[in-house]
């Protein structure tokens, strides 16, 4: 009887810890908002939308570091992958490819294409085999007899996130250059499936305590196309039976329904590439402009109209939700030493460097315009928060 309700209290203990988060959460998301919205309606466009999410977050972790010293109160507000890569990141990403600038972004395909493939492969080695020497040096603690673990690394961080690059550049306030844009949101998606290959090929690799081989080349190289062709085939396919499922049927007579499915679906072609190893990033955003270029004629005018705000309001959120959980990841998360942040930056510089003087000759010969500012930012960009992300 005692050791029931000893259990009662103890559940119900448990249940106010987490409400009582989920409150502190929920205030301070809203604080992001407002933030966003006082920034675009006084017009402060020196500091970006996300800018403040993060502020917010830095101040709120900063108090909680301080005022609590609970093991378990830190931990329910550090940055969880689980909860970033299943329930923050597809809205995000549906949204983008729904939305997407279709002419631009397959007008630069073979751009795109370059920096994502070409680009991925230089930042996995440069970024490796420079943290292999740090290594080797005795600046950071990593394998020094096998440069496995290194390129692991490498292979990690190459992938850049799509989120801060969707966030601020997309910002209408901002009036990024389209084609700035385009290359460097493309790159972002389609990087994904070169950094899964190139993680499983060194990971095997690690495992066996084996080194590179040649021979396995055209195997990863396989692999690769697989993991491209098969979520660029899946977010496609799911794509068009949406389509022919709201094409032969009368759910356009009942809106909440059909939104509803519409984003289930393409939330399904995400799991399930996930699922089965391939990318849910790329089969997600595929399925978005799929659905964005077939299904858009097949919804009710109501649905036409509330779609795009639906899905703008569900990725504004996520949004402001990361940068926010960010920031109160700087001081809630569980961070054991920091001396691998200066080599990931500079190795991040060399091999941005590098990816920029393989790809430039490709744009020229494509004719493609791109201001100095926009290379510059098209090389700095995305290894800020690279090396901010994989430290």
């Amino acid at each position: 009887m005692w050791a029931m309700r000893r259990r009662l209290d103890e559940d119900d203990g448990t249940h106010e810890f987490h409400a009582l988060n989920t409150l502190l959460l929920v205030v301070v998301l809203g604080l992001c908002l407002l933030s966003a919205y006082l920034i675009k309606k006084y017009r402060f466009y020196f500091m970006p939308e996300s800018s403040a999410a993060l502020c917010v977050g830095l101040v709120v972790g900063g108090i909680a570091r301080l005022i609590t010293h609970s093991d378990e109160e830190l931990d329910f507000l550090s940055f969880s992958p689980e909860l970033f890569f299943f329930l923050l990141l597809p809205p995000i990403i549906f949204e983008a490819g729904y939305t997407l600038r279709r002419k631009n972004f397959f007008r630069n395909l073979g751009t795109i294409t370059m920096y994502a493939v070409v680009g991925t492969l230089i930042s996995t080695f440069v970024v490796g085999y420079f943290t292999y020497a740090c290594a080797r040096a005795g600046i950071v603690d990593v394998d020094a007899t096998n440069p496995m673990e290194a390129l692991l690394f490498g292979a990690l961080i190459s992938a850049v996130d799509p989120v801060a690059t969707l966030s601020i550049m997309g910002s209408p306030e901002l009036n990024c250059d389209p084609l700035l844009y385009s290359l460097v949101f493309g790159e972002s998606v389609l990087n994904d499936a070169v950094a899964i290959v190139l993680f499983r090929t060194f990971y095997n690799y690690y495992e066996e305590g084996a080194e590179l081989d040649q021979s396995k080349i055209p195997v990863a190289l396989f692999e690769f196309l697989f993991v491209t062709i098969g979520s660029i085939l899946m977010g496609v396919a799911t794509g068009l039976i949406c389509s022919y499922l709201f094409r032969h049927t009368r759910i356009r007579d009942y809106p909440k329904y059909e939104i509803s499915l519409l984003f289930l679906f393409a939330y399904g072609a995400y799991a399930l590439a996930e699922s089965i190893e391939l990318s849910g990033i790329m089969a997600l955003f595929f399925c978005g402009i799929v659905l964005a270029h077939y299904n858009s004629y097949n919804l009710s005018k109501t649905s036409q109209t509330t779609a795009e705000e639906i899905f703008a309001a569900l990725s504004t959120v996520a949004e402001s939700f990361v940068f926010m959980y960010m920031g109160m990841g700087f001081f809630t998360g569980r961070f054991k030493t920091y001396v691998e942040r200066r080599p990931s930056f500079v190795a991040s510089r060399r091999r941005r460097w590098r990816e920029r003087r393989v790809a430039r000759p490709r744009r020229r010969r494509r004719r493609v315009a791109l201001h100095a500012g926009g290379t510059t930012l098209l090389w700095c960009w995305p290894s800020y928060f690279v090396c901010l992300g994989g430290s």
